[in-house]
């Protein structure tokens, strides 16, 4: 590989001009930078040619000096292609409109920032003009494009219309998401811009599932032949060094993925000089381990950016992925609010805005004249009048929105009524198997149907033949998994593979983050993806991207659904032995992230219908199963029915004679808790007793009603509860119901739930912290006897 790193000119004008600006001295007789020498550069203040500054320790970071000849050779060795030295005057002119744009718009977006305008947390992009300028040279409207939080120029770029940009910042209900999303949140369904997510990195796997989606769709035939779209990603240089870079640049090789990583290289992770943290910054070469090219140019070089930025996309429509790492200096801090006390940071700033403005730079060059350039400032000046005059008339959102973007789909909303949305889907999975693909899964499923019908279905299977009938019903279903082509731990993903091909059925590094992260891209794309777990547990790694998902309909305005089905096992039965890390309570962890619909199922016929349910729905789900009933439980399923995702089920109800003797009691479980609880019911009747067992199906929503006409009953309430007395479920499911029930309680909630102690694995250790079917007998009759 040759070397990115060539000391040499890098002006690629016949000479240069004076920038433009009222408070510029001008010389009599435009200067002129030297191609020969690259320590020379435009003075910013006095208008003439001069020796750069040097950069000092302090500064730390000179610009890179890169002969387009040399970048031109790389991109035809390791790219193979062929690149233009032209970029004509009016692709320049256009440029630089969208640099001039740019710049002003983040000016403006500051101005409004110290007026109270625009609120919360903002991050500007001055001083990285020619990255949004080759972006819109380049990307076509159809690619799928997905930033991070300092994405309003990419926006700009990508057509997203600049005055509703600015009314989300201002968080107006004219803007891009309604005013729900901000700053960080920019998104456009027209424009297939997809964000602006606001944690570093997380947007990667996103872009990775945008980029399987258009070879599903192309797969699926939902686009021509000629289909030429791509995936685009923006990620700092500091960002890449996070793991989510090695894992998608993998994904990208493995499936060679239309996929462009753009390395916004500032030199600064936050402000933290990005070499102090990095053993390595020369990101572009991250994915020669891959087989995935790269790339480094200068970002003050407009023309050189554009160029080598016009043959990389070209590589990346016509052969799979690549990188190119653009090297730039952020002229302002990481926020306004940022006071830049890290090492170097004002110095480096201050050098930065005097010897590396890249719209300074090339109005320096000579390519346009003046006369054109003040052309498009006063343009420019024109079009940030009326985006302004836009943004400031737009209405506050009323705040019923907020609720209304809770979920896409009611919690209410009966699945067995909702088709599929294509109306060709039989004929198309008809194609898309063979006669023998076909025949197998068939078989398959005619083995588990027959199992419905004679009790000895497992919730495996009935999650596994749930699954294989919505793939086969419908061919937007996609899944992912770690194990897959082996069945997983307990069939759920089984057969799928071997069925729908490897890019329907995903079988899976591990790590739960990355595939939920790719899940979440093409739940964003048209599709609807599922993620099994293995064990619930293991979703740990992927917090991030299932807070996004539940965040994403309401975050984008309801521009974007977010169809995605997570199921895994687990939970904490008593005596699992499996230790602390196999028996947190991750249902309980997930609770509180906005937007998910959290369901259990301690049976096949729930997990079957809740599964089904799930698939159709248009916002993400998790459905949490026992993990030692997987095998164990058996019963007969209704196939083909859906259930609801927000109801509970009364699966045992008190005698009408223990309830008018007030001996009777709500119980509320879940998980292993159904079992614990039907097994110790002889016990509680034997001492006179009775109870309304309920199975909480849905722990979000919540099913008030059900609770409520069973507390009607009794009067007194236990929760057997698999999750932490500190912020578990029960903990949730008590304070509401002494909230909205309070008077109709006569005696305190009894709530069995786990020690805040991590669960041991030795059983007699393990008795003190997870709560059981003796627990419940005693807080029954406690509750009844009051003793």
């Amino acid at each position: 590989m040759l070397c990115a790193f060539v000391i040499a000119a890098t002006a690629f004008g016949p000479g240069a001009r004076v920038p433009v600006g009222a408070q510029v001295q001008r010389s009599s007789v435009a200067p002129r930078m030297s191609l020969t020498t690259p320590s020379e550069t435009i003075d910013m203040v006095a208008g003439t040619v001069r020796p750069q500054t040097p950069v000092t320790e302090e500064m730390m970071r000179p610009r890179p000096n890169i002969l387009w000849e040399h970048l031109a050779k790389q991109l035809e060795v390791n790219f193979g292609m062929t690149a233009s030295n032209e970029v004509n005057r009016a692709d320049l002119l256009k440029a630089y409109h969208m640099m001039t744009l740019c710049r002003q718009f983040e000016n403006g977006c500051n101005q409004a920032y110290m007026q109270g305008l625009i609120r919360g947390f903002m991050h500007l992009d001055n001083g990285q003009e020619t990255i949004p300028a080759f972006l819109a040279d380049t990307l076509k409207n159809g690619d799928i494009k997905v930033s991070y939080y300092r994405e309003h120029t990419h926006a700009i770029a990508s057509g997203v219309p600049a005055n509703k940009i600015m009314a989300e910042l201002m968080m107006k209900l004219d803007g891009t998401c309604k005013g729900t999303g901000g700053s960080m949140h920019i998104y456009d369904k027209d424009t297939n811009f997809q964000g602006g997510w606001a944690l570093v990195a997380e947007q990667l796997p996103y872009a990775v599932g945008g980029a399987r989606s258009i070879l599903l769709d192309r797969e699926l035939g939902k686009v021509g032949k000629d289909d030429d779209r791509i995936a685009v990603v923006f990620v700092g240089e500091g960002g890449a060094q996070n793991g989510r870079m090695a894992e998608c640049l993998n994904a990208a090789g493995k499936e060679n993925l239309p996929i462009l990583f753009v390395v916004i290289d500032n030199g600064r992770a936050i402000n933290t000089f990005t070499p102090d943290v990095a053993q390595n910054s020369e990101v572009f070469t991250q994915g020669s381990h891959y087989g995935v090219p790269g790339i480094k140019v200068d970002g003050g070089n407009l023309m050189d950016t554009m160029r080598t930025g016009r043959a990389v996309i070209d590589y990346v429509r016509k052969s799979g992925p690549a990188i190119m790492q653009i090297h730039t200096y952020r002229l302002t801090g990481h926020s306004p609010a940022d006071p830049e006390h890290e090492r170097g940071r004002k110095a480096e700033k201050k050098w930065a805005r005097a010897e590396a403005d890249p719209i300074k730079l090339f109005e320096a060059t000579g390519a346009l004249t003046e006369e054109e350039m003040e052309g498009v400032q006063k343009q420019v000046k024109a079009e940030m009048q009326v985006v302004m005059e836009f943004a400031k008339a737009s209405p506050f959102p009323p705040k019923e929105l907020a609720k209304e973007l809770e979920f896409p789909d009611a919690p209410d909303t009966d699945y067995n009524l909702r088709a599929v949305e294509n109306p060709n889907a039989a004929a198309l999975t008809e194609r898309l198997l063979s006669p023998a693909q076909r025949a197998t899964v068939d078989t398959r499923i005619a083995m588990l149907t027959a199992k419905a019908t004679d009790g000895t279905m497992s919730i495996g299977d009935a999650c596994n033949l749930a699954i294989l009938e919505e793939m086969l019903r419908d061919p937007t279903v996609v899944i992912h998994a770690e194990d897959l082509q082996a069945g997983s731990s307990y069939d759920i993903p089984a057969l799928t593979q071997q069925t729908f091909g490897k890019l329907r059925a995903a079988d899976e590094i591990i790590d739960e983050g990355h595939f939920l992260g790719k899940a979440l891209g093409e739940g964003l794309n048209g599709y609807r993806p599922v993620v099994e777990l293995m064990n619930s547990n293991f979703g740990i790694y992927g917090m991030a991207e299932l807070s996004s998902a539940g965040n994403t309909y309401a975050t984008t305005g309801g521009q974007f659904n977010m169809p995605l089905t997570v199921i895994g096992a687990g939970g904490t039965a008593p005596d699992q032995a499996l230790g602390a890390e196999h028996s947190q309570p991750f249902h309980a962890y997930v609770m509180g992230i906005p937007g998910l619909k959290i369901c259990t199922a301690a049976s096949p016929a729930a997990a079957y219908g809740i599964t089904k349910s799930m698939i159709r729905d248009n916002g993400p789900c998790i459905l949490f199963c026992p993990v030692k009933m997987m095998k164990e439980a058996k019963s007969t399923v209704d196939v083909g029915k859906c259930l609801p995702l927000n109801k509970a089920v009364l699966l045992h109800k008190a005698s009408d004679a223990s309830v008018a003797a007030g001996k009777a009691v709500t119980v509320l479980t879940y998980l292993h808790g159904v079992k614990e609880s039907q097994y110790s019911i002889e016990a509680i009747q034997a001492e006179g007793c009775d109870i309304d067992l309920i199975e909480l199906r849905s722990l979000k929503p919540l099913d008030m009603a059900t609770i409520k006409e069973s507390l009607l009953r009794t009067h007194k309430m236990a929760i057997l509860d698999e999750s932490t007395y500190s912020g578990g479920v029960g903990a949730t499911v008590s304070a509401a119901v002494s909230e909205a029930m309070f008077y109709e309680l006569d005696a305190p909630i009894k709530r069995l739930c786990m020690d805040d102690a991590p669960v041991p694995y030795a059983s007699s250790m393990e008795k003190a912290v997870v709560k059981r079917g003796t627990d419940l007998v005693e807080a029954v009759l406690n509750l009844v006897f009051k003793r």
